[in-house]
């Protein structure tokens, strides 16, 4: 008995304490469009969206800027996220590079993303 309550106590420790605690994060993309011809719409796709790589998530330019515009909120223990910018439903960005990443800290974060479609160089701003 003494055994199995020993046994049953070591697997209690082992199965609760690989649990990452989860963190609020809310990332803003925003994704400079000016120069580019032909937008009907601009979207992401990447591995934290509902559907994964297979739709696109839209991004909206509301003022006309030229700045396409989204934030997500979410509650996560993940490391990070791998993503790319689509144009017109289809047309990723950064063909044969590799996509687009954001490795979280361990904590909550306020995190704003600037970048320029089809362009590598970002700005994080971190808060």
């Amino acid at each position: 008995m003494k055994k199995l309550m020993t046994l049953l106590t070591i697997t209690t420790i082992i199965f609760t304490s690989c649990v990452q605690e989860e963190f609020d994060k809310k990332v803003t993309f925003l994704v400079d469009t000016n120069g580019l011809e032909n937008i009907e719409s601009i979207g992401i796709r990447g591995n934290f969206l509902p559907n994964q790589w297979r739709e696109s998530y839209p991004l909206t330019d509301k003022n006309k800027d030229g700045i396409y515009e989204v934030t997500f909120n979410e509650k996560t223990a993940v490391y990070g996220i791998n993503f790319k910018f689509v144009k017109n439903g289809n047309d990723y960005e950064l063909k044969g590079s590799d996509n687009r990443e954001i490795v979280f800290e361990y904590k909550p974060e306020t995190i704003i993303y600037k970048t320029t479609f089809n362009k590598t160089h970002t700005e994080i701003t971190r808060k």
